[in-house]
């Protein structure tokens, strides 16, 4: 069949609008109508030509919702018209990583999915000329339909909205997660959030959701501390405002008569930035601070930190996909939303068409907006 798409047809440059062939799915594989995406920074990582795993030309986009068109041979769980959430983690329920419970990272389809194909190594895409096109995350939301494994698509609610529930695909479950399921933030904690844009205003919602008590974000831009505020933040930081460093001043913030030590509980990093990172640790409390790292750094970065930071007992943890797991876990985010636990609506600062998808990284560059979505 043909459908449109924005194609990546090479690092740098803008997305191409065009008709693309896309293949029937194959076995254990299901066809989607996918009526609404989120542009995300990953994508513009991959866009820019900083991703090592990134390939081109391909269909970027993991941030969807949609309608199941087809399904393959072996399907078992899914059939047409039902609604899902494309996973680019997927969770197979059979792997050693999904059996073990001690991780969401499942493996079952992770060399194929890096390399930009489906589980059995071809794509489903191509050109009107035979050009293949590769997968992205394996999920390619970019385009109004995509073919995508079973296990990396978790069936969802109707009545819930495409435009709003796309971006549970990836930015509130990685925020919301990172405090729920990698943290675990208990109620009464303090905690500190670096960087306010789409998944740092989710993990301030998470931290509610748990009921922290001192929520402290840090972000350069003051546009941002409204925002912050709307979802649950209790203090603003500009660092470029103060005197000295950062961590120091978020330490001397939280001590107390009772607490002449300092610093907070948790603290999560959604900046990217690797001084950030050490930061981020760094104003955790000794003896129990953690501190989470959802920001993807570019390649070939690193982080560090005088030793003496871990031997009094802070803690370095990173998350993917706030740890959910996403079959198990996205339709419960989903009915969170519809049951006014969280809040998406606010963070859907643009809504547009496929042919204005160019002008929704713009807004991001521009710090303008929270979240773009295309609908289709």
């Amino acid at each position: 069949m043909r459908t449109r798409a924005a194609v990546a047809v090479a690092a740098g440059k803008p997305l191409q609008i065009m008709e693309v062939n896309l293949d029937d799915p194959r076995e254990g594989e299901v066809l989607v109508e996918i009526r609404a995406t989120g542009i995300c920074h990953t994508d513009e990582f991959t866009l820019s030509g900083a991703d090592p795993e990134g390939i081109f030309p391909s269909i970027l986009g993991h941030e969807g919702a949609g309608v199941v068109v087809k399904c393959g041979p072996g399907v078992r769980t899914l059939k047409p018209g039902d609604h899902v959430i494309p996973l680019y983690t997927p969770e197979c329920r059979e792997c050693p990583s999904c059996l073990s419970r001690k991780t969401n990272l499942c493996t079952a389809i992770r060399d194929t999915q890096g390399k930009g194909l489906m589980p059995d190594g071809t794509t489903r895409f191509c050109m009107l000329d035979g050009t293949p096109i590769y997968h992205y995350m394996g999920c390619s939301t970019f385009a109004n339909h995509t073919v995508l494994p079973e296990i990396a698509l978790a069936k969802v609610r109707e009545d819930a909205p495409f435009d709003k529930i796309c971006y549970i695909g990836c930015g509130v479950t990685t925020g919301v997660g990172a405090v729920l399921n990698t943290a675990r933030v208990e109620p009464g904690a303090t905690a500190a959030v670096f960087g306010l844009g789409g998944i740092g205003l989710n993990v301030i919602q998470g931290l509610k959701l748990a009921g922290a008590d001192k929520i402290i974000g840090i972000d350069i831009n003051d546009e941002k501390e409204a925002w912050g505020r709307r979802f649950g933040m209790t203090h603003f930081v500009n660092p470029t405002k103060i005197e000295g460093e950062i961590a120091p001043y978020i330490v001397n913030m939280t001590k107390t008569p009772f607490d002449r030590i300092g610093g907070v509980d948790y603290s999560f990093d959604c900046t990217g930035n690797v001084k950030v990172m050490r930061a981020a640790l760094e104003c955790t409390h000794r003896g129990w601070g953690q501190s989470i790292v959802i920001g993807v750094a570019p390649a070939g970065a690193t982080i560090e930190t005088r030793p003496f930071q871990l031997v009094t007992g802070r803690v370095w943890k990173g998350t993917a996909f706030g740890g959910a797991r996403g079959r198990t876990d996205v339709p419960k985010i989903v009915d969170w939303y519809m049951d006014g636990k969280i809040e998406i609506d606010p963070m859907i600062t643009h809504v547009l068409t496929l042919d204005e998808i160019n002008k929704g990284f713009d807004l991001m560059h521009a710090g303008k907006s929270i979240r773009a979505v295309v609908v289709y």
